[in-house]
């Protein structure tokens, strides 16, 4: 299998560290982000993954040269000027000669099975949706406990990892997300699937508390 990861964003919510360096190098127990993700990837027999940079695509190619013992074939596909993830997987996918291929977002942590979503084609994996707010319990207007981030059953959200057929790259845009482009489309359709994940973990860096807890249990998340 091949995979694709979106790492081409600025990160503007982790400043002032990624003014000095792109988010895939933002370091998780002193690893960049995008190793862990290389891992990650290397546990589901991922034999090649295709980057999609532009900002500071140097600095994550110079990493990368430095590291000898991945085992794994990495490409590049370098944005002139942000194509958003529809454009960004239409434009890496031209080199894929496979019939399907895995993307991820650039800023994800997680321990979905790959395995269980490859078996679906067109398909996004789906976790529930967790809250960062404390929740109160309650009956009859009298609060009866308190749960800290809990999980909301059966709400599901986008994991922003898919299982995709070679067949959409003729459906994205040039410029613009899969997200409000083609997914959409598919799903008024009838031909998006969802594979659903429970008791995941899953981690989104978007800010310096999410660095902080994932880098607490990221090392047991992926070996």
């Amino acid at each position: 299998m091949k995979a694709i990861i979106l790492a081409g964003g600025r990160g503007k919510r982790l400043r002032p560290i990624t003014d000095y360096v792109p988010k895939p190098l933002v370091p998780l127990n002193n690893v960049p982000i995008i190793e862990w993700q290389i891992r990650y990837l290397k546990q589901f027999n991922v034999d090649e993954i295709i980057i999609c940079t532009g900002y500071k695509t140097e600095m994550i190619e110079h990493f990368l040269e430095t590291k000898d013992n991945f085992g794994i074939k990495i490409k590049f596909s370098i944005e002139k000027t942000p194509l958003g993830t529809g454009g960004a997987i239409k434009q890496a996918g031209k080199s894929i000669k496979d019939k399907s291929f895995f993307v991820i977002n650039g800023d994800t942590i997680t321990d979905i099975d790959l395995r269980k979503l490859e078996k679906s084609l067109n398909s996004i994996a789906a976790i529930e949706l967790r809250t960062k707010f404390g929740i109160m319990e309650t009956e009859d207007n009298k609060v009866t406990k308190f749960r800290e981030k809990k999980e909301i059953s059966n709400v599901w959200m986008n994991a922003g990892i898919y299982h995709l057929s070679s067949a959409v790259l003729k459906d994205l845009p040039k410029k613009g997300d899969i997200e409000k482009t083609v997914f959409p489309d598919y799903a008024k359709k009838g031909t998006l699937n969802t594979v659903k994940f429970t008791n995941t973990k899953w981690y989104s860096i978007d800010s310096f508390k999410d660095m902080e807890e994932c880098s607490l249990e990221v090392e047991k998340i992926i070996k």
